[in-house]
């Protein structure tokens, strides 16, 4: 496995020379650029040129990650050639949400053929996919434990639109899949959110798919509103603070975090990035800088518990604007403590979404994730 990351400015270009001598099928560039680049595709293009064999994915950001930095208005580039590990890449058009759950069947349809993947990197729009959804329709079509782990596609904090990249041309309303194929990858998750619920439990009394309407039988917007005061004025916006944590069963110790994209006056109705479960327990959260850093740090550890320091790693962090947000002028401490975390030399890229992807713990079933810090760690042997 080789490595190799770089990053691109408008105003300086390329950070490095592109490593050409990386190119071939077995080889996947990963770019996570700024929403501007939609209409300005040059360093893809420029990446299709110089990789003519290899295969190119990546998505709009709300905040590119590159090493210990965090970028706006940049591209962060992973070039990573695998030895023995083969790549295959999917790609759909999805109008909706409610076409979110066929979207994730086609996607694993497309993968599996002769052979089947060991594991699925998604790269979805952020604006028009039900994340659960999607994540559902691939858990129910590809093999039992298959590792699924991306993100949704971010705009900033504007949540107008996103794009993904067919090729090398960004485009609305995508979703690209990569499969991973053969026995020689090993790869680890690490998944945590730093948040702590405040506020009364409410049970979800009404709601149709990702879209909230009651909470104990009235309206939820007009429920979260008398919860954050004087900061309701600023909505949609000022809900990425505090966001839900859902449990669909009271014994539930790991809730589910929730993210809303937003609101509807006329119905007094929240949409969210994921599944709003009829019957599911919800609750106010917030957090503090120390403990989403800290989550940070045990993302990480749970990612890199099974990697040696001799391999080659390339570290993906996906984590959600929300917590830039709340992070402010500390965000960078967040991705600080990723790179403290991996193994040395290790290659990190990422990007801040609208939704993460990721095991909750090792082993478990992917599920899709908001206000959540993941790390993918993937080597091979």
């Amino acid at each position: 496995m080789q490595l190799q990351t770089g990053t691109y400015h408008g105003t300086k270009g390329w950070n490095a020379a592109m490593p050409t001598n990386l190119d071939s099928p077995q080889t996947l560039i990963l770019a996570f650029g700024a929403k501007a680049y939609e209409t300005n595709p040059h360093p893809f293009e420029a990446l299709a040129d110089a990789f003519p064999q290899s295969i190119i994915a990546g998505c709009s950001t709300a905040g590119e990650i590159a090493g210990d930095c965090v970028n706006d208005e940049s591209v962060s580039v992973a070039y990573t050639r695998f030895s023995g590990t083969r790549l295959r890449r999917a790609h759909v058009e999805v109008a909706d949400a409610g076409g979110s759950l066929q979207a994730g069947i086609s996607l694993a349809q497309q993968l599996s053929g002769d052979d089947r993947p060991c594991a699925v990197l998604i790269l979805s729009d952020g604006t028009c996919v039900n994340g659960t959804a999607l994540v559902q329709g691939l858990t129910q079509s590809l093999p039992k434990g298959t590792s699924i782990f991306g993100g949704l596609a971010g705009d900033g904090s504007q949540f107008s639109s996103t794009w993904v990249l067919d090729g090398s041309a960004p485009r609305r309303n995508q979703i690209c899949a990569i499969g991973f194929y053969g026995n020689q990858l090993r790869i680890g998750h690490g998944c945590d959110h730093g948040w702590s619920d405040f506020g009364p439990e409410r049970r979800i009394t009404k709601s149709e798919g990702n879209v909230l309407h009651e909470l104990d039988g009235k309206p939820a917007l007009d429920l979260y509103k008398t919860y954050l005061g004087d900061m309701a004025a600023g909505l949609p916006g000022n809900a990425l603070l505090f966001p839900l944590a859902i449990r669909r069963h009271p014994d539930d110790k790991t809730p589910l975090v929730r993210t809303i994209l937003g609101i509807n006056e006329a119905q007094k109705s929240m949409t969210f990035a994921g599944d709003m479960p009829h019957g599911a327990i919800a609750r106010l959260m917030r957090a503090n800088d120390d403990s989403l850093i800290g989550s940070a740090s045990s993302a990480i550890s749970a990612a890199t518990r099974n990697v040696t320091t001799e391999q080659t790693a390339l570290v993906i962090s996906v984590s959600c604007v929300g917590r830039r947000l709340v992070l402010g002028e500390r965000t960078e401490e967040e991705v600080e403590t990723i790179l403290e975390g991996a193994p040395p030399g290790a290659g990190h890229v990422g990007f801040y979404s609208y939704g993460e992807i990721s095991p909750a713990l090792e082993g478990n079933v992917s599920e899709l994730h908001n206000q959540t810090m993941t790390v993918t760690v993937l080597t091979e042997v």
